[in-house]
């Protein structure tokens, strides 16, 4: 059973993610981390879906079931567990989450002792032993080898410190009015203490989930909801994070977004100024627009890419010794604060910067001119290696020969295809997205 996804394993709770699997995931999980087991000790925490109550039960079974045991702490964004799960010295963290998905999906993801999230080979091993029924029943605990879990409800103050630390002293929010909306999710207590703490003027929307709502016409796939709430209150600027806190999407004080490339670019010049940025590099994906790789390289930067999802940025900072990377979608990583993309370690980095820059957030962050892109994401009947399509070659040609990028891939969770072209001519943009999504459909149908 193909379990894992481009980040963690996700699915319908009650049913890709029922009781039975979620428990014997866990099983297979404990058994993965036993093997290097120093503590007997395993972080779970969760975001608000009302499955999440389920699926953490089902965890715990399956944990202690293999002897593990096991801290639960509620209501936390996913780069708390990955910090706490290091901090706290457990052996594993687990966040139940389905992060920007609706309420009714539900996810897994799986951090290992140091708060990273687990590369592809352990993920292949815990299926291969999820698969292997007498390989799990061999490690069943008995007798006084049986796990036990315990909740802990205070441990939000250990990140709330770290966050605030990510925040230089001698800078304060006294005077910012800001409007944040936590998209009914993990974040919904955390973000707004840490904004208040530090003086701002908070708006706060989005925190109040009932099980249902996450990510329900508002958070950062929505964010029209703060940009107008930015214009009624005549805010300085507004933060719209996920359900589970790890990406942020920035909206300046004219209730415009800011596009994710240029935030990414501002703030890496940033660091640059402030002798802050590691090896003069930062990893963006394959999905960043070639403007923001033009800003940077006229800044002594030089930009590397990597495969979509956060994780996989975080491996190419890690080889070029780069302390600075994220994605366009919002999931920035400033690996100096975070083990992942942390949607409050970036805000406060933003503030930091439009304190620094003393303008207006729409100022602050029209820092380049993005190339036009395309994108079109096209239903398919089935994933045939890309590569292997025949005419596929020539058309990718024809596209280079324009001067264009493409980048063409098959969505990790749906059946579709998504297409992004970029160049700088509109017109010829256009066209070449046209031919390309009839060759596509075509080829696919």
């Amino acid at each position: 059973m193909e379990l894992f996804g481009t980040d963690g394993v996700r699915g319908l709770a009650g049913d890709k993610l029922d009781a039975f699997t979620v428990m014997r995931l866990a099983m297979a999980a404990g058994v993965h981390f036993r093997k290097k087991a120093k503590t007997n000790k395993i972080l779970v925490g969760k975001d608000t879906r009302r499955s999440g109550y389920m699926i953490e039960n089902a965890l715990v079974s399956g944990l202690t079931a293999v002897g593990y045991n096991v801290i639960q702490v509620g209501p936390m964004p996913t780069p708390a567990i990955a910090f706490l799960t290091e901090n706290m010295r457990c052996d594993a963290g687990i966040m139940i989450t389905a992060s920007h998905n609706p309420f009714y999906d539900n996810g897994i993801k799986f951090f290992d002792c140091h708060g990273n999230k687990l590369d592809k080979e352990s993920e292949q091993e815990i299926e291969s032993i999820f698969d292997n029924s007498e390989r799990i029943e061999d490690d069943f605990a008995t007798k006084k080898s049986i796990g036990k879990s315990k909740r802990i409800d205070d441990v939000i103050g250990r990140y709330i410190v770290l966050i605030k630390n990510s925040f230089s002293r001698e800078l304060s929010l006294v005077g910012m009015r800001i409007v944040i909306d936590c998209a009914n999710g993990a974040a919904y207590h955390v973000a707004p203490t840490i904004l208040e703490e530090l003086g701002a003027d908070v708006i706060v929307i989005g925190d109040k989930p009932d099980g249902f709502n996450i990510n329900t016409n508002c958070g950062a796939m929505h964010p029209e909801q703060v940009a107008k709430r930015v214009l009624d209150t005549r805010a300085d600027i507004g933060i719209a994070l996920d359900g589970d806190a790890d990406r942020i999407v920035v909206i300046d004080e004219k209730g415009e977004v800011v596009d994710g490339d240029k935030l990414i670019g501002a703030l890496a010049v940033h660091l640059k100024n402030e002798n802050r940025l590691s090896s003069d590099i930062v990893v963006t994906t394959v999905m960043s627009n070639q403007g923001l790789e033009e800003y940077l390289k006229s800044n002594g930067i030089k930009l590397e890419r990597s495969d979509v999802g956060d994780k996989h940025v975080l491996e190419i900072m890690k080889k070029r010794g780069s302390n600075f990377g994220g994605e366009q979608s919002g999931h920035i990583i400033f690996s100096d604060f975070a083990k992942t993309g942390d949607g409050l370690v970036s805000a406060l980095q933003a503030f930091s910067y439009i304190l620094a820059k003393k303008q207006k957030t729409s100022e602050a962050f029209d820092v380049f001119d993005l190339y036009p892109q395309a994108q079109e994401n096209l239903k398919i009947s089935e994933k045939r290696p890309i590569a292997k399509i025949e005419g596929v070659e020539e058309l990718f040609k024809e596209i280079e020969s324009l001067g264009m990028r493409h980048l063409v891939r098959y969505s990790g969770t749906e059946n579709l295809m998504r297409i992004l072209i970029e160049g700088k001519d509109k017109k010829a943009l256009k066209k070449i997205m046209k031919k390309s999504v009839e060759f596509f459909r075509k080829a696919l149908a």
